[in-house]
Parts: structure tokens; C-alpha cells; sequence
């Protein structure tokens, strides 16, 4: 699930929603509110359930790999995704190496979000490994050793999956 030419993607759990109002995240850095959009290159990296932790790494001749904790997987089975497209024209990149692209007003989709389907199919039909491993810290360090682009999100969250607390692995 990518968004077409010209557009942006905003990815959630909710298939109701109708209009998109700029608020401040729980988790934001920042106080500005914003509604919240990705391209093409950054869209795979939130076809996860919401508060999943992953590190998702890619670079030049180095393929893409999306790796969650093991505790995850099941959610990553189950849980339902949809797809909102927005003209990517109403959307200001974020920050100076964009990851992610913001609205500073009110904004609707172009039409009624997509169901994303599978998670880990998608993954699979995208040609991006998706690692499950007992935790995290070991492959983000890695990532970062190596220099590759990525992107680590729900971090906070490692150690719980998605039933509750799960002992965390140091």
C-alpha cells in the first residue's frame, strides 16, 4: 500500500475517520500541531499495528528490513489497516531530511480509506525481509553502526507486546 503520484498516505486503525484536524501527538517532539501524512519511501515503515516497536533500515545496494519483536507477530497477523490518500500538494515536508510530510489545517481524504490487508504479506509482496527477534536494542545498534538510513519507531514500546508488559531483554 503506497500512495500514487501526487499523493500521501496516512495510515490508522480507525476506518471511520472523515476529516483530519492538526493536533499534538502524545508521543510529538515538538508543539506544533500537525495532521500527519508519508510518501512512498517512508509508507512502509507504518504497515505495523500503531504501537509496535520497530526499526526499519534500508541504504544503497543494501535491501530494505523491517524487524519487530517476537511478541509482536500475532498483532502483526491480525490487526486491520487502512489507507487514507491526501493530495500531497496540502502536505509541507517535516524537518530537513523529511520522514514524514504535516498539515497545518484541517484536511480530508480524497475518498474512503483502503484496507491495507495482510501486514506481513505486504512486507512479503514489497520484497522487504521482516525480521522477528526477541528484542531490539542488539539490531538498532547495528543499524546504526553500519550507517544505514532508518527509521525507529514505538521504541518506547519495546518489551511490550501487545497483551501487556513482557520482561524486557538487556
Amino acid at each position: 500500500m503506497l500512495p500514487g503520484p501526487g499523493e500521501v498516505l496516512h495510515l490508522s486503525e480507525d476506518p471511520a475517520i472523515e476529516r483530519f484536524v492538526p493536533h499534538v501527538a502524545a508521543t510529538a517532539r515538538q508543539p506544533e500541531a500537525y495532521v500527519w501524512s508519508v510518501d512512498a519511501l517512508n509508507a512502509p515503515c507504518y504497515w505495523f499495528p500503531r504501537q509496535c516497536p520497530r526499526v526499519c533500515s534500508w541504504g544503497d545496494g543494501v535491501d530494505r528490513v523491517h524487524a519487530v519483536e517476537d511478541a509482536w507477530l500475532d498483532a502483526m497477523r491480525t490487526t486491520r489497516l487502512y489507507a487514507y490518500r491526501f493530495a500531497a500538494a496540502d502536505f509541507e515536508p517535516f524537518g530537513d531530511r523529511p520522514h514524514a510530510h504535516v498539515a497545518t489545517r484541517p484536511v480530508s481524504p480524497l475518498g474512503p480509506p483502503d484496507e491495507v490487508g495482510g501486514l506481513v504479506r505486504l512486507h512479503d509482496e514489497h520484497d522487504i525481509e521482516l525480521l522477528a527477534l526477541p528484542d531490539l536494542e542488539d539490531h538498532f545498534a547495528d543499524v546504526r553502526e553500519r550507517g544505514l538510513e532508518f527509521s525507529g519507531i514505538r521504541l518506547g514500546n519495546a518489551g511490550i507486546g501487545p497483551a501487556g508488559p513482557f520482561p524486557t531483554r538487556r
